[in-house]
């Protein structure tokens, strides 16, 4: 179950709300008034509640696929039934709204929202072109657009940030298509690489990359980020590996590795938050 819900993604989801809501958005207010808000701590668990049912509901539809484009993993997660699969889907979305509710009514609408999109997008829209690969970046960003909308901290700064992960998660999803264009052929998946090709979607990438410049532009010369800098220029560094890598790749191996870096790239961001003010520990305790 752990496998079918990917806990390490969750955990990842867990350790970037805190840090964001620490570093960025709750950044003037005292250590122990963030870390210990209950409030807080009820989103970021209905967030969690919410991922681990969209990958259990995302499991089910794709089962098939994934025997194609992830047989081992598919056999582990096959060791837990679909009943006890779609029984806990359902409790950990019921979890959600209960958690979702003693934030405020809002929260409550905000998570059934996001619930169903999950559902929808798993259902229907992960079949479609574009729409699909839009749906899933802004899906997986929604948890922090609650913390977002809980803080209300509109500075200009957060929303370049936003636009920076938005474009390497659109990265990472088109990179995915590549990775398991087999799959998606044999079950008639829409997807770009599928649609259109291997080499329109490597042009896409390019784009993307070319696009992802400008916010990282603006936050290491008009923003303060702190030592954050020293992540920004090493992300630079390996989107040009990645670029480079990109157009010579032509089997699912070439295309994991290409995935694995930008995942790295989205971990290691989420570390380097700490690095935007190394002294806040000891200045906020």
């Amino acid at each position: 179950m752990f496998s079918v819900v990917r806990g390490y993604n969750i955990l990842i989801v867990v350790i970037a709300q805190y840090l964001t809501s620490i570093y960025i958005l709750a950044h003037d207010k005292p250590l122990k008034q963030v870390v210990f808000d209950l409030n807080l701590l009820m989103l970021v668990l209905a967030s969690s509640a919410t991922i681990a049912g969209g990958y259990i509901i995302n499991n089910f539809y794709d089962s098939e696929k994934d025997l194609i484009n992830k047989p081992i993993k598919s056999r582990l997660d096959r060791l837990v039934s679909q009943n006890t699969k779609l029984s806990f889907y359902f409790v950990l979305n019921f979890l959600a709204a209960i958690m979702a509710s003693y934030v405020s009514f809002r929260a409550v609408i905000f998570f059934s929202v996001y619930i169903f999109c999950i559902w929808f997008y798993s259902h229907k829209l992960k079949k479609l072109p574009f729409l699909g690969n839009l749906t899933s970046a802004v899906l997986t960003i929604a948890p922090f657009f609650a913390i977002f909308m809980y803080y209300k901290n509109f500075e200009t700064v957060i929303f370049v940030h936003a636009i920076f992960l938005f474009l390497m998660i659109s990265m990472r999803e088109l990179t995915k298509d590549l990775e398991n264009i087999k799959g998606d052929l044999a079950l008639d998946y829409k997807t770009i690489p599928v649609v259109y090709g291997a080499k329109v979607s490597k042009m896409m990438l390019t784009v993307l990359i070319i696009l992802a410049l400008i916010p990282a532009y603006f936050l290491l010369f008009t923003f303060e980020v702190g030592y954050m800098y020293l992540f920004f220029y090493l992300s630079l560094v390996m989107l040009f590996l990645f670029l480079v890598l990109l157009w010579k790749s032509k089997t699912k191996t070439h295309y994991l590795i290409l995935h694995n870096i930008l995942k790295f790239i989205i971990v290691l961001g989420v570390f380097s938050i700490v690095l935007i003010n190394v002294d806040v520990v000891l200045n906020r305790i």
